[in-house]
């Protein structure tokens, strides 16, 4: 159906005649086409509500956003139909491609990943509702796949606190990565990059604040040290250990001559 034919069934007041072109267009798979077919479906969809013909038209009308990759969109129409068509033959489809769409809509690591959360929320209900599918193994790895980008912007976030010299912001970062990503394989780095950063802010810190922080640079040291043994981080961490002691044997040196000398 040439430009011409599209225009003159777009001004009939036929729905019939709609639909069934609509139909026809979506059926040929050329992203013009899905346009087309998309241009039809929204004209009669509220026409045909509750005949037999509007659950594959909105079906039909999920996928044409899709295939014309405005996930958003089509995110949005796939979950509508699952709502209203949960017994239908095309239901479980609606669902993942609902999930489906929201993580093709997910940008870059370097971006915000709200989108992601949201895709892998709406992955995992899929899965829960459908265990065992055809879609099983891509709903899987797409979760993990979404779950790579969160932990990759987590630890791109903690690394730009540490940059910006922001210790103790860095501190809480790094731990608060190594709880959401115990098995992470940066939480080697991770926690060595912790002590650094715990280890700055002991330093930088007024002298009431100082020996707190210098205790808890220890502390995670020790960890480092006991779960890190063989790391190539281990030299540098022992030498802020090293300057961390060396720091608190100084303070309770002067503390027992300040007693000494109240006495």
């Amino acid at each position: 159906m040439g430009c011409s034919e599209f225009r003159k069934i777009q001004k009939s007041t036929d729905w019939r005649a709609k639909y069934d072109a609509a139909v026809k267009y979506y059926e040929r798979g050329d992203k013009g086409d899905y346009l087309k077919a998309s241009m039809l479906l929204e004209e009669i969809l509220p026409i045909i509500r509750g005949m037999p013909e509007a659950e594959q038209a909105n079906f039909y009308y999920a996928y044409c956003h899709f295939h014309q990759s405005l996930y958003v969109e089509s995110a949005f129409y796939f979950k509508s139909f699952y709502d209203t068509y949960s017994r239908s033959d095309f239901a479980m489809e609606s669902l993942y491609m609902h999930a489906y769409s929201l993580f093709l809509d997910s940008p870059v690591e370097e971006l915000d990943q709200s989108s992601s959360a949201e895709a892998i929320a709406a992955m995992q209900q899929f899965l829960n509702l459908y265990p065992e599918t055809q879609y099983t193994g891509q709903a899987t790895a797409t979760i993990n796949e979404l779950q790579r980008k969160l932990e990759t912007k987590a630890y791109n976030n903690a690394i730009l606190y540490k940059k910006l010299s922001r210790h103790n912001s860095a501190v809480i970062a790094f731990e608060n990565f190594s709880k959401d990503y115990p098995d992470s394989q940066y939480n080697e780095e991770v926690n060595f990059l912790k002590l650094e950063s715990q280890y700055q802010y002991a330093r930088q810190s007024i002298p009431a604040k100082q020996k707190e922080r210098y205790d808890k640079a220890i502390d995670i040291y020790d960890y480092f040290a006991e779960n890190y043994s063989d790391s190539k981080f281990a030299k540098e961490a022992s030498r802020i250990n090293d300057n961390c002691r060396k720091w608190m044997n100084n303070f309770l040196s002067k503390n027992k001559v300040l007693e000494s000398n109240n006495n």
